[in-house]
């Protein structure tokens, strides 16, 4: 990798949210459309990507899209319908990435079951960005220890759309250690609602 100056007013970020999942651990209910104070899973995690410093807003739509445009309605955000779903999370990431633009400098991948994810959190982690100084992917911790949402420079755009199967980027930051910067933020970057137990545990309400 050659070093990238960034453009004047800092990078360009996107940001990625993926609701494509068949959500299969919540037992049948849709759980991005679970409910916390009014508002659903899905919503709140647009919602945070929007108030950020992204310079856009992708949602990658799979099963039961309809629902799920409809629970993002009015919001400034664009649709990429991934008709792959079904054959695992990697499709939605390729989906995603392949439709950013040539003026996106990196990616923000955001799971759309992440609530405690704020607005803030995110521009810490755009903020980090800094491929001239070696900083081209970018991890929140807690603790030390690893989570989600990841943002990677477009360097990466290709192996990102060439991973297959039922998994994320994860297994990739490994291979790239000496691109990594991490940035230390709390337990809202390890908080995903997977199961119907855990909605409940975090205030929340299941969809019929």
């Amino acid at each position: 990798m050659t070093t990238q100056p960034l453009p004047p007013g800092g990078a360009r970020i996107a940001a990625l949210v993926l609701a494509a999942g068949l959500g299969q651990r919540m037992g049948g209910p849709n759980k991005l459309l679970a409910e916390i104070d009014g508002r659903s899973l899905l919503r709140i995690v647009a919602e945070a990507a929007l108030a950020s410093r992204a310079v856009s807003v992708t949602v990658v739509t799979g099963h039961r899209r309809e629902a799920v445009e409809q629970a993002l309605a009015g919001l400034a955000v664009r649709f990429v319908h991934n008709p792959d779903y079904a054959e695992g999370l990697s499709t939605s990431l390729r989906c995603g990435v392949a439709s950013l633009g040539d003026d996106i400098d990196g990616v923000l991948v955001l799971l759309a079951d992440m609530p405690s994810v704020t607005g803030p959190i995110l521009d810490r982690l755009i903020e980090a960005f800094d491929p001239g100084a070696g900083r081209w992917i970018v991890v929140p911790t807690d603790h030390g220890r690893r989570g989600n949402p990841v943002l990677w420079s477009r360097a990466f755009f290709a192996e990102l759309q060439a991973i297959a199967g039922d998994t994320g980027a994860r297994h990739r930051i490994g291979a790239h250690a000496g691109a990594v910067v991490e940035v230390e933020i709390g337990p809202e970057v390890a908080l995903d609602l997977d199961t119907p137990e855990a909605v409940q545990a975090a205030g929340g309400t299941l969809p019929a």
